[in-house]
């Protein structure tokens, strides 16, 4: 039987694919912008008959139809395993709830931790003449949940990026159980990143000092990295590489100024390596069936081992909140959670590894909460409840405003004395009185 034929025999209308999930299940909702729809508009109109059904998916794009039934708590729970501010508002009632694990340890804990997984939903580009769908930007995980779960359903997307890669980045017929044709509604994008701020530029114009032409380049998600990789883009810099969890506009517009070659990356020379994107159009247009983009899995790209190897690594991540201890928060507003934990201590730690690698923790030195009230981002400890993304032994470049330090090898006094050198003038005198209760700061800093 030809890839044709078994296509027609596994195609299915959403109506039926939704009605596979049935009480006490386990779903894989996709990831990012291959979280599937037109089966979840389905899924919308039986869930009120439906009890105890767990959904799995991450870093949504849009809210679910699922979400908007009456009490959806009733029905069913959303296990994110990284949040943004779709999942966020959902658990504040009690909907949605983070699963705390690196990212790049998801593939594994699907193939090995025997955890149930009945189906899989996932969006996918047409099949092509090989049998094979795509998955568009969003590789990541994706190849141990299909590998995994009891059924398979692919929602065919005419509209998904073509996102070029290795095996991981496709699904192949014989791994499907059902095929739903979706409406083809261009994938969620993001709105154009608003320009950075006069804080922004000052924490890019430190960092990008620090790269030297030929390194190989991780963007975090947010604001600040984004705002670094745009300066980058309008830099001197040359024969820049990419190996990043996540793929940004950033990236695109240091491509088409010229900046990024590959040509000094030790392994996937010449390519730009990825596990998932998401952006504005422009960026899906960019990544549409080109050849310098490798689409991977996401314990490929974020391995440890890989990172390592790429001589000149440069991680460029941001964060909530760090304490005068160097310990890094990166996920919550003290027990509120707001993201996950990403990739970033992944990254940390291979950049340290790199022959010539750095990483670096942007921020600005304060914020201001919806009171209006000013509060400083550099913190005696950091506040009860408080997720540690990077210990005080992993963080290396801390970078505010008001200057770059490298922590690395200095002892409790000496960053203390450091990072209060980076806060807000307004907060330092408090800082150092904290500081000395604490015991980790000389009276002789101050003079």
């Amino acid at each position: 039987m030809g890839y044709a034929e078994e296509y027609k025999q596994k195609l299915v209308t959403a109506e039926q694919a939704a009605a596979v999930i049935k009480d006490g299940d386990w779903v894989d909702y996709g990831w990012c912008a291959t979280t599937n729809i037109a089966v979840d508009k389905e899924l919308a109109k039986r869930m009120p008959e439906l009890h105890d059904v767990n959904i799995r998916g991450g870093i949504l794009m849009h809210a679910p139809a699922i979400f908007g039934i009456e009490n959806p708590q009733d029905h069913f729970t959303w296990n994110s395993w990284h949040m943004n501010g779709v999942e966020r508002k959902a658990a504040s009632t009690g909907l949605s709830f983070y699963g705390p694990l690196k990212y790049s340890e998801l593939p594994k804990y699907y193939l090995e931790s025997g955890d149930p997984l009945d189906v899989a939903i996932m969006q996918v580009g047409p099949m092509d003449r090989h049998g094979y769908f795509n998955l568009g930007p969003s590789a990541s995980h994706t190849y141990a949940v299909v590998a995994t779960a009891k059924k398979v359903i692919v929602e065919v997307n005419e509209s998904m990026p073509i996102c070029l890669g290795d095996r991981s980045a496709y699904v192949h017929i014989s791994e499907v159980d059902m095929i739903v044709e979706g409406d083809n509604a261009p994938i969620d994008a993001m709105p154009p990143a608003k320009p950075g701020t006069d804080v922004d530029k000052a924490v890019a114009e430190l960092v990008v000092d620090r790269i030297p032409n030929g390194a190989c380049l991780q963007l975090g998600i947010g604001g600040m990295p984004n705002a670094i990789g745009k300066m980058i883009a309008e830099s001197d810099l040359k024969d820049l590489g990419i190996h990043t969890e996540m793929y940004v506009d950033a990236f695109v517009d240091m491509a088409e100024a010229g900046k990024i070659t590959g040509a000094h990356k030790n392994i996937d020379r010449g390519l730009q390596t990825y596990a998932f994107g998401a952006g504005t159009r422009k960026m899906y247009d960019y990544l549409d069936g080109n050849p310098e983009c490798k689409s991977a899995s996401v314990d490929y790209v974020n391995n440890i081992r890989q990172i390592s190897a790429l001589d000149n690594f440069i991680s460029i991540n941001n964060a909530v909140d760090i304490d005068l201890f160097g310990q890094v928060n990166a996920e919550s507003a003290g027990t509120k959670n707001i993201s996950g934990a990403g990739g970033q201590l992944d990254f940390v730690l291979g950049a340290y590894a790199s022959k010539g690698g750095k990483s670096f923790i942007c921020m600005s030195s304060t914020f201001t909460d919806k009171n209006g009230n000013l509060h400083s981002r550099i913190r005696p400890t950091l506040a009860p409840g408080s997720i540690v993304t990077d210990t005080r032994a992993n963080t290396m470049y801390v970078v505010t405003e008001y200057g770059c330090v490298n922590l690395k090898g200095l002892t409790s006094w000496q960053r203390a004395e450091a990072l209060i050198g980076l806060a807000h003038p307004d907060f330092r005198d408090e800082l150092i009185q904290e500081a000395e209760k604490m015991h980790i700061w000389r009276r002789s800093n101050k003079r």
